[in-house]
């Protein structure tokens, strides 16, 4: 462990509480007693969590309590599985009955999340050992878009991420971020950051102020003596990134201010790096280090589990290139839950049949279409394992009814049967659709334009003859890869952003069948409100977003003797069991979706001829 202070000062309201015990003789006044207990408690979380919650720390969790509570910006590099919710769950419990008044938000990718640390406290309440701490707590309230948890005139919020208007209106004087990593950076500068300069008690402290210079005229007391108030904080904390991400570049930002000689803006910093080899072995189950460092690759078990910032991805498709061909949130299109009628849209799906969880997800995805730019986002997904064929059916008459979608593609292997089932089907009876498939021969790069003129003579949008199946021969599997590889070069497909502010609110009000729809494996909310699931399935789209990035990110290829291509999860991946391991279902609806894309682009050119791109071989790099 290397420890390295550099220029910075503590803005300590006290010194050093041993010492000030120490000085201490004979007999003390209560109302001294009390002050002086207040003080060792707020120097001392391990004694204090003991105390109030029956909660002993590790020594590396005390060590970051006690630096969160010292500085005024915190930034937690830690490994996965070393209890971040936890730890910072002591800190927002401790931090708000030892600082009255003080205002704590709490803000993660997901308000699921967000609420996953709340959750942490309010265990932490129920248990025993936790009187003092549950004394303290005057009121909970857990409102659709809302957390709150009281303690005395301290209050802890757990928030959502989308509604940024409503984060601007909050005066918290603690920001807690889980999973900076996946903080939009306009979030990050444009509301995180400005709560710094909102202070606690402004009043008071103008009173404060002014009886002091008044003092100082006098000479009763020096310059140097003023009362020092504690700034707000932001606490921060996260696994590691890529270094071309945005969590990089804060992390250059703290390291370069803390060794700064001449930084002038008196914030206290501190960085922690923990990988997984700090924390004490009873923390971590051994087997699952062992398990991680066999199926996941170098770089990426350094990032999880290393606390490393590495640099590029090395599969086929690089994460860097897909960051390229990402919209940043609140800055453009947004994942969406319901589509614009004017809008069009093509389904690319990858079925699954099996219900086991452990089995391969049955994967959706809508890439939205521009004719005139022969470009797509892709803003919604659906990836989902152990559910029966109802639950995908569902989903699929979802997507049909409030979205206009004008093309669906799927594999063929199990494709048939899916659109098959679907028209027999009551729920599809009931919407009175009944998809036709579309005869698609265009694996002839000499006969492509003959066959597209049959497609687009079969192709009826009104009678819903729209489906295209394609068998994934070899061939076509290596021409779409690098149809998608070159999607990604010259940016024709993007992935859509978190929806934000007046976005979110028009997607949270979406009028669907959100109680009829099951999208998550294991879903707390599921027997919830709807307004509730409404969040969750909002955010649960930018997620998505995500997870078809780091399949790409982990596809390889590899060349057989004869000369094969073959696009797959590296070995050790693919020798996965259980309902966590690696899948790449979402990453083959992609492929499907992309490809789809540029023949329905080819299939509404007013002139058929000389249309060849769509698959002209590549190089591969």
């Amino acid at each position: 462990m290397a420890w390295e202070t550099g220029q910075q000062k503590l803005n300590r309201e006290f010194k050093d509480i041993n010492q000030l015990i120490l000085d201490k003789e004979g007999y003390l006044e209560e109302s001294e007693a009390k002050i002086l207990l207040y003080k060792f408690l707020r120097e001392n979380p391990s004694f204090a969590c003991e105390l109030f919650t029956g909660v002993k720390l590790f020594p590396f969790q005390h060590m970051a309590i006690k630096a969160m509570m010292d500085s005024d910006y915190f930034l937690g590099i830690w490994s996965r599985g070393m209890s971040k919710s936890f730890s910072t769950g002591i800190f927002a419990l401790l931090d708000a009955i030892l600082n009255q008044g003080v205002q704590i938000g709490i803000l993660s990718k997901s308000f699921r999340q967000s609420k996953m640390i709340f959750k942490k406290i309010e265990d932490i309440s129920k248990s025993p050992k936790a009187t003092f701490f549950s004394q303290c707590i005057t009121r909970v309230s857990k409102m659709n878009d809302e957390w709150i948890m009281e303690i005395g005139r301290s209050s802890i919020r757990a928030l959502p991420l989308g509604d940024g208007e409503k984060l601007r209106g909050f005066r918290f004087q603690r920001m807690i971020v889980d999973e900076l990593l996946l903080m939009p950076e306009k979030i990050y500068n444009e509301v995180i950051i400005p709560f710094l300069s909102v202070v606690e008690n402004p009043t008071e402290r103008q009173e404060v102020y002014d009886l002091e210079t008044q003092m100082i005229e006098k000479g009763k007391m020096k310059e140097k003596e003023r009362r020092r108030w504690p700034n707000n904080k932001i606490i921060g904390l996260s696994s590691a990134s890529y270094k071309f991400e945005y969590l990089y570049k804060i992390y250059q930002q703290y390291e370069k201010l803390i060794l700064n000689e001449n930084k002038q803006d008196g914030a206290h910093r501190t960085i922690m790096h923990f990988s997984y080899d700090c924390a004490p072995q009873q923390l971590y189950d051994q087997n699952l280090i062992s398990q991680s460092k066999a199926t996941m690759s170098d770089s990426q078990f350094e990032r999880e589990f290393g606390a490393v910032f590495t640099d590029d991805s090395s599969g086929y498709f690089k994460v860097s290139k897909m960051a390229a061909c990402t919209i940043s949130d609140g800055d453009g299109q947004c994942v969406e839950v319901i589509g614009n009628p004017k809008d069009e849209y093509i389904l690319a799906f990858d079925p699954s049949w099996s219900e086991s969880e452990s089995s391969d997800d049955f994967a959706m995805l809508l890439i939205k279409i521009n004719r005139d730019t022969k470009k797509g986002t892709i803003v919604h997904s659906y990836a989902l394992s152990g559910a029966n064929l109802k639950t995908h059916m569902k989903y699929l008459a979802y997507v049909l009814t409030h979205f206009n979608v004008v093309a669906i593609v799927g594999d063929y292997n199990g494709g048939v049967q899916f659109i098959n089932s679907c028209n027999e089907s009551e729920i599809f009876k009931k919407i009175n659709i009944k998809l036709g498939l579309i005869e698609a021969d265009l694996d002839k790069a000499q006969d492509y334009e003959k066959n597209l003129r049959k497609i687009k003579h079969q192709y009826n949008l009104s009678e819903k003859n729209i489906v295209f199946l394609r068998k994934p021969t070899s061939p076509w599997i290596r021409i779409a890869n690098e149809s998608l590889q070159a999607s990604f070069d010259h940016k024709k497909i993007f992935f859509a952003g978190a929806a934000m502010n007046d976005d979110y609110h028009a997607q949270r009000k979406a009028r669907i069948p959100i109680k009829d729809l099951k999208f998550l494996r294991n879903d707390p909310n599921e027997k919830g409100g709807a307004g509730a699931r409404m969040i969750d399935f909002v955010e649960h789209q930018k997620d998505m977003m995500d997870l078809i990035k780091v399949q790409c990110a982990l596809i390889q290829i590899t060349t057989s003797l004869q000369g094969t291509q073959s696009f797959d999860l590296p070995p050790n991946l693919r020798k996965q069991k259980g309902a966590d391991k690696a899948r790449k279902d979402s990453y083959s609806a992609l492929v499907l979706g992309n490809w789809a894309m540029n023949v329905f682009y080819d299939m509404e050119a007013d002139d058929v001829g000389n249309i060849q791109t769509t698959f002209t071989p590549m190089f591969i790099s």
